[in-house]
This record gives C-alpha cells, sequence and structure tokens, in this order.
C-alpha cells in the first residue's frame, strides 16, 4: 500500500500522476484502463482543489492498494462535506446546448470506474474508487 499527500493546487497534479504511474507499473493494465484511472482521478481531484477549500488552500491524501484482482485508490481531504453519491445523472444535451462549463467530473469517474463509495470519517470526505485488473500481482 502506498500513499501521498499533496496540496489543493492544479500544479500538484502531476505529482499525482506521476504516484499513479509508479504505482501501477508492473501491472498487466491495458492503456485503456490506466487512461481511465488517470482520468477519473484526475477529475476527482480537481474538484478537491476548485471546491474542497473555498477560503484556503488544504490538502489532499491518495492512498492506493490491491485486494483481490482490484486496484483500489482512496481519496481524502479535510474540505466542506460533499457526496458526490447523490448527484443526479447530468443532461449532456443540456449541457451542450447551453455550454454550460462543468458539471460532468463526478458522472464521467463513476463511468469509467467499476466502484465509487463515499463515507465522511473525522471530519474527512473519504472517495473510495476502484478499478478490477487482470493479473493484479504487484508489490503495492
Amino acid at each position: 500500500m502506498n500513499t501521498i499527500k499533496i496540496a489543493s493546487d492544479l500544479a500538484e497534479l502531476d505529482k499525482m500522476r506521476t504516484f499513479l504511474k509508479q504505482n501501477l507499473e508492473g501491472l498487466s493494465v491495458s492503456d485503456k484502463d490506466y487512461f481511465k484511472i488517470e482520468l477519473a482521478l484526475l477529475e476527482i481531484c480537481v474538484n478537491i482543489i476548485r471546491y474542497a477549500y473555498p477560503n484556503n488552500k488544504g490538502e489532499i491524501f491518495l492512498k492506493i492498494w490491491l485486494d483481490e484482482g482490484k486496484m483500489y485508490l482512496e481519496i481524502r481531504d479535510w474540505g466542506v462535506p460533499f457526496d458526490p453519491r447523490g448527484l443526479e445523472e447530468p443532461n449532456i444535451r443540456e449541457i451542450i446546448k447551453s455550454e454550460k462549463k462543468g458539471g460532468l467530473g463526478v458522472f464521467l469517474s463513476r463511468k469509467l470506474m467499476d466502484g465509487f463509495d463515499y463515507k465522511r470519517e473525522k471530519d474527512q470526505n473519504v472517495l473510495t474508487i476502484y478499478k478490477t485488473i487482470k493479473e493484479a500481482q504487484s508489490s503495492i
């Protein structure tokens, strides 16, 4: 199991990407699944950076591990409580028609991953996502 803590700043997203890449090395992850995982994590982190800490900067804590053929990512922040499971599926046609920016990140993340769960624990938002990985054998 590996962890990293990054500042809630867009400039920190490269650290998150490097962390993910290092932890997926040696696994039988297709390019398609790798990009799904990376995009889902990126969308989640960008939402935290933009909305979790409205008056200041905070931190994002990432943890990655493998269990029974699944790669799990836990994303924690100490920001504004937000349970993304309650969001309704967006009307994509309406978003395109109105040229509205945003509103698809959570929806996209849920569609890209095989599992998506949230809990509030000790003043933290805890989002756990997973992707089924073939031959998930690694030292993570």
